[in-house]
This record gives C-alpha cells, structure tokens and sequence, in this order.
C-alpha cells in the first residue's frame, strides 16, 4: 500500500487527494444576505449534520488566500443563512451558482432561482430546493493555514426552522428516491443514489 506525509504534499495535490477519496459528499447550497443586502448563493460540498439535539450542520468555507468568502463574510455579518439540499432538479442551476461574481452581484439572478421568503430570519432561500433549513450562527473557528494565517472558516449553524415538499415527508421521514439527492465527487463529477442496501446494526 502507498503510504505518504500529507506535509510533504502541496496544497493542491492533498485537496485532490481529499475530493478523489472522501466521496460521496453533500452539496449544501447556502443563500446569505451582503452588507448591501445583495442575496449571494453558493454550493458546498464540504458540509454534514454535526447534531441533531440540538439541529446543527456544519460547513467548511475555503478561503481565497487569506481572504473570506463572501458566503462567509455575510454569515459573520448577519450571523443567518439557509441551507438547502442539492437535488437531481435543481442541480445544474446550483452549479451555476459557482461562478466567480464581484460580492454586488446576485449567483441566485445568475441561474435564474426563485427567492422565496424565510419564516425566522431575514435571508430568503430558494423555492426550487425540496428541502431547506433556515439557520442562525452557533459557533465559527478558522481553521488551517500556514504562518498563521487560517485558510478557511468552519461554520456551525443551528436550524431555527425546516422546509420540506409534502410529498417528502411521510411518517416522520423523508423519502430519499423523491429527493433525489446529488452528491459531489472529485472534478466535475457528481452521483446520484445507486444502488441501496440495507446491514442490521448489531445489538
């Protein structure tokens, strides 16, 4: 088996290396509001669910250098964003998503999304996502780096509020071959759910 020192790896070839290995990941599209109120929207595949008592999901935001992301920036700012759930019917707008814009233009106008108002905070979502969580900031670190300098910003969110299509929800579950979920893989790759099969936990 090769064995190798991530330190002796440059940046780039361990991001490779983590985006080639750690798959299938969650895509969170994350909508956040500017200082100017501009509504910036963003996909991350570097997210899960941290705890569900309380609801909380995380979200790794490299940054560009040393400078943060305007996802970033905005959640520090307003301390709300929603976080919604990448599927097989609104993936190729959220790819859109990820163009490089100036911080005063909208990705969401870019793709041609539907803002749709929150119930608890003032960042609207998307109305295309099937499932969105509406979430306040519970904890950030920066993290990463060298001399010092951190190289992304790790975000906690609590959910304040869920979103759900009816036709997901049943008996206190969701239906996961209607949400038709997508998961990120390395380059331009993505996956749909495959093959299911079922192991019984030991007691």
């Amino acid at each position: 088996m090769l064995s190798i020192d991530p330190s002796t790896l440059p940046a780039k070839e361990n991001y490779k290396f983590l985006i080639g290995s750690i798959i299938p990941r969650p895509i969170a599209f994350v909508t956040s509001l500017s200082e100017e109120g501009v509504l910036n929207g963003a996909p991350f595949s570097y997210f899960n669910i941290v705890s569900a008592n309380p609801p909380l999901l995380s979200i790794s935001i490299q940054r560009n250098g040393v400078k943060r992301k305007d996802t970033a920036r905005n959640i520090f700012h307003h301390r709300e964003f929603v976080v919604h759930i990448t599927d097989e019917k609104n993936v190729e707008k959220i790819n859109i998503t990820s163009a490089t814009l100036p911080a005063n233009e909208s990705e969401i106008e870019l793709a041609g999304l539907s803002p749709t108002s929150s119930e608890k905070i003032a960042v609207p979502g998307i109305r295309e996502a099937q499932i969105r969580f509406e979430c306040i900031l519970e904890h950030s670190l920066e993290l990463g780096g060298t001399n010092s300098e951190p190289s992304c910003d790790f975000i906690i969110g609590r959910i304040v509020q869920y979103h759900i299509e009816p036709e997901l929800y049943e008996k206190g579950r969701i239906n996961q071959e209607k949400l038709g979920a997508v998961s990120r893989l390395a380059g331009d790759n993505y996956a749909k759910i495959g093959e299911v099969f079922t192991i019984k936990r030991p007691k």
